[in-house]
């Protein structure tokens, strides 16, 4: 079945479960935010990888071949990397949490998309426009209007989910590269076991008791890291990345929302502007994307 065969319900189910891993993925970084000031981030981020192993090991194991035949990997090296920048990123999103909050730390990393396109050229060899390299300057101006250096209350700290974002971008080119020479499912184990072999040490290290109930949450943070990633994997297999995409900004409006009504936050008339302009920047650039690729010559299929 081609894409234009697809019934016309699949873009809208696609959505609707696109907006739904974002609604999960906003609930997860509350959890995230609460336990990290309870327990360390550490021990946080390494919980949620040893989960994600050992449900990707089952999932692995009831496949042909088994776990052995799911780790034959081309390019383990890049596999690796891969993985340990997904669990960098996370810590460091997840202690931009406990610094600045769910919505100011949000409304920076809305930037990713943007690094993305700005680092898409030099690593993979792809073509920016001049009217990409313009949203992403807007992009960034965004960023500084988030920022606000010329306010007198710069907070050096902000930059720190703009590492996240960084990372992300990082995480997100090399799973492109990867792409090009293993499958999706061997790409997610090697995410998983590295990143659970890399955050052991650290989350030992770090480890601290944690009561009755903050256990129980940390359950729920991991069934909500588990159910996220399904959702956003129905929904991609239901519509195309590039209509999907757009909706994935509404999980800086959910985890405002739970910053504002869970953790007393306010949201600066800088930081809402900001993340405005962030946010357009990247639709525009996700749409210049999708209008490349339906301009680019499609193969001609065999008779």
């Amino acid at each position: 079945m081609t894409a234009r065969s697809l019934p016309a319900a699949a873009p809208r189910s696609g959505i609707v479960l696109m907006v739904a891993s974002t609604a999960v993925f906003a609930a997860q970084d509350g959890l995230s935010r609460h336990l990290a000031e309870t327990a360390s981030v550490f021990m946080v981020v390494t919980v949620r990888f040893w989960f994600l192993a050992a449900l990707l090991l089952a999932l692995a194991a009831r496949r042909p071949g088994g776990v052995r035949a799911a780790l034959i990997s081309r390019r383990p090296g890049l596999q690796i990397l891969r993985g340990l920048l997904l669990a960098a990123e996370i810590c460091v999103m997840v202690w931009a949490f406990t610094l600045l909050g769910l919505a100011a730390s949000h409304a920076v990393f809305a930037v990713s998309p943007l690094l993305v396109a700005a680092l898409s050229g030099p690593l993979l060899g792809e073509r920016v426009g001049w009217r990409r390299w313009l949203a992403i300057a807007a992009g960034f101006a965004g960023v500084l209007v988030i920022l606000n250096p010329g306010a007198g209350a710069f907070d050096p700290l902000a930059v720190v989910p703009l590492a996240s974002a960084l990372l992300w971008a990082l995480y997100g080119l090399t799973t492109r590269l990867a792409s090009r020479s293993d499958p999706a499912s061997v790409s997610f184990l090697w995410t998983g076991l590295v990143g659970a072999a890399a955050l052991t040490p650290l989350g030992l290290w770090a480890w601290s008791p944690l009561g009755a109930v903050d256990w129980a949450l940390m359950g729920v943070l991991c069934l909500t890291a588990a159910l996220g990633h399904w959702l956003l994997i129905r929904a991609y297999e239901a519509a195309e990345a590039s209509a999907l995409q757009p909706f994935a900004y509404l999980q800086l409006v959910f985890a405002s929302a739970l910053g504002v009504a869970l953790f007393d936050e306010r949201i600066a008339p800088h930081v809402a502007l900001g993340a405005v302009i962030v946010v357009a920047a990247g639709l525009f650039t996700l749409w210049r994307e999708r209008r490349a690729r339906l301009a680019a010559p499609r193969p001609r299929e065999m008779p």
